[in-house]
């Protein structure tokens, strides 16, 4: 069996993430055969789009290869300096692919999903969609072009999603612009046979496959996220929470004292370097500079040993509060790669 399934049907090419012991999380393997896809598929005139979705099983990609990402970490990093290469390279692949692409975000869309979903011109959220980039929990960051992404959402809610990793619904997915279509999970099928046979019809294929969608409960908190969120210092921001007092501040700030304050910190920086990033190439280059330094440091490591392998979700995270996390650490993270070991697409 393999983990990705690449074929043609009609007039498009389809690319289905088939890992679901695993929720399709994404190996380097996989990475590339997209990737091999995309240029096979560049200049074939036969081809006139795209679809991207998961064969089977309850979710669209829950991420990458963590487990392995670590132990790469723990040694040497080459296997996981590989891994973000060849994805980061997939991610700029599909945000720069001239036919149009549709990702199909059923079911759970988590990180290395959000960098296969987010660059796509048509993103389809359903009723099942959960969409989060949990990374700071592992000691890790919103990577794979999270820093364009979550830098350009309204207001402070791309702050507080890379904070706390929340994880946001469908119809969520939809207000914040997420995702350009909500259609119910068994509207999917008929709309991709449809899209396969009229790829020039696309955008009125999803259109009439959509359905209405709920309402978006964050945005009941959206005066708050702006509010508290508003500083680009992650001890202002937990000042701002703790003043506040309320119920909502109260249990977001439980939330945050889980994540690794490193990775708070790294990931204010990358979502304010982001917002004025000149090319999405640019981004990817400084992301992967960020996860060559971030993979091989005690808190990713620590936190995935917390989280996946022991899961006794109690990591010692060093250093402990944000106070403790310099500027200068910071700096050492985004520091740039020489010239021979920097990424390139």
């Amino acid at each position: 069996m393999t983990d990705v399934l690449i074929d043609t049907d009609g007039k498009v090419g389809r690319i289905r993430l088939n890992r679901p012991k695993a929720i399709h999380a994404l190996t380097t393997a996989m990475c590339e055969a997209v990737v091999d896809a995309l240029e096979a598929w560049r200049d074939d005139l036969a081809i006139e789009a795209v679809l991207i979705d998961h064969a089977e099983g309850r979710g669209f990609c829950a991420g990458g290869d963590i487990r392995m990402i670590a132990e790469s970490g723990a040694g040497d990093g080459a296997a996981a300096r590989a891994f973000f290469r060849a994805e980061y390279r997939m991610n700029h692949r599909l945000f720069t692919y001239a036919k149009p692409i549709a990702a199909f975000m059923d079911g759970i869309t988590m990180g290395g999903g959000v960098g296969i979903s987010q660059p796509a011109r048509f993103r389809v959220a359903t009723e099942n969609t959960k969409l989060a980039m949990p990374e700071t929990g592992i000691g890790l960051f919103p990577d794979v072009g999270g820093g364009w992404y979550l830098s350009r959402l309204p207001g402070r809610i791309g702050q507080y999603l890379a904070l706390t990793g929340a994880r946001l619904d469908g119809a969520e997915c939809l207000a914040l612009g997420l995702a350009t279509h909500y259609c119910r999970a068994e509207a999917l099928d008929d709309a991709k046979a449809r899209i396969a046979g009229d790829p020039q019809a696309i955008e009125e294929i999803l259109a009439e496959a959509s359905s209405p969608a709920p309402d978006a409960r964050i945005l009941t908190h959206r005066d708050a996220i702006d509010r508290l969120f508003a500083s680009d210092r992650l001890e202002d921001i937990y000042a701002a929470l703790r003043e506040d007092g309320g119920e909502w501040a109260t249990q977001t700030l439980a939330t945050l004292d889980t994540k690794s304050p490193q990775t708070m910190k790294v990931s204010l920086k990358l979502l304010l370097d982001g917002r004025t990033m000149p090319t999405f190439e640019d981004e990817m280059r400084q992301e992967f500079a960020v996860a060559s330094h971030v993979v091989q440091r005690h808190d990713f490591i620590e936190g995935v040993r917390a989280v996946i392998v022991d899961k006794d979700n109690a990591p010692r995270w060093q250093p402990e509060t944000p106070e403790d996390v310099t500027g200068h650490l910071i700096d050492q993270i985004f520091a740039p790669l020489p010239a021979d070991q920097e990424w390139n697409p």
